[in-house]
């Protein structure tokens, strides 16, 4: 069967649910967490986000899914016409769902700080006319040589109402260490251990030896089913990779490893 299918992304949904994990949006895990609560085992926590990179039709669906599961999750929007399309934000919100934006304003920029910032201010009031945004979250542009994150080296991303951003507020050196309780997933590189193709959105364990790793959706679900010592997961989806039609499915395939095999030379 294929991998990375709204078929397949319920299945995830419907045993970590049945696993006992509770959902919460990226917003709502640094509303209840923020300011040093941590989070205790008998929560069992699974933040949910997505980052929509293009296509955003496909992220309707997987939105519409979370929705008869009676999931919220984020969906963190580019501001690039591929990702920014308003007649599916405005669906995926209406759905209950926390729009966020997914910022490249020092890409955009070539490095221009303080050109950088003024553009993210811009965006950021863009998006807040389809939602409160509240969390933010980079794009690894891997293609660029700028890091988007180092504009926070001159600027606060907690200014202007913001409350979160995961590089800096959930990912850290205790992420997907074997002795650690708090995990990180993502699908980037089109497989869930992908980070020697991935040039910045890394899992970051303190012990890279011992790293779990989980390549397949269905090692996911066995590794979240079927460990009791996990205390909160971060699970990170490019919905543009999650397809049911066979043709276009392997469309997404080929083009992945195309561009897996570039990052791999760029991480090099």
């Amino acid at each position: 069967m294929l991998d990375f299918t709204p078929s397949k992304y319920k299945k995830l949904l419907t045993a970590v649910q049945k696993a006992g994990y509770n959902f919460l949006t990226f917003e709502d895990y640094c509303l209840k967490y923020a300011n040093g609560k941590d989070v205790q085992a008998k929560d069992k926590i699974v933040v949910l986000r997505h980052d929509v990179d293009r296509k955003p039709k496909n992220s309707l669906k997987l939105a519409q899914i979370e929705a008869l599961l009676g999931i919220k999750a984020t969906y963190f929007f580019r501001i690039v016409p591929e990702s920014n399309q308003p007649v599916y934000i405005l669906q995926i919100a209406a759905l209950g769902h926390e729009i966020a934006y997914h910022y490249e304003d020092l890409s955009i920029a070539n490095g221009d700080v303080h050109k950088a910032y003024d553009s993210y201010v811009k965006n950021l009031e863009y998006f807040r006319q389809f939602y409160d945004v509240k969390t933010i979250s980079m794009n690894g542009s891997p293609m660029s040589k700028f890091d988007n994150r180092d504009v926070w080296k001159e600027y606060n991303y907690k200014d202007l109402g913001i409350i979160g951003e995961p590089y800096f507020d959930f990912i850290d050196e205790t992420v997907n260490d074997v002795n650690g309780k708090k995990f990180y997933f993502t699908d980037t590189g089109g497989m869930w251990d992908g980070d020697k193709y991935n040039v910045r959105d890394k899992a970051i364990g303190k012990n890279n030896s011992q790293k779990v790793s989980v390549h397949t959706t269905l090692d996911l679900i066995n590794f979240l089913s079927s460990n009791d010592n996990i205390d909160v997961v971060m699970i990170n989806t490019h919905p543009q990779r999650w397809i049911e039609n066979k043709l276009l499915w392997m469309i997404e395939f080929v083009v992945q490893r195309f561009k897996n095999i570039i990052k791999w030379m760029i991480v090099k």
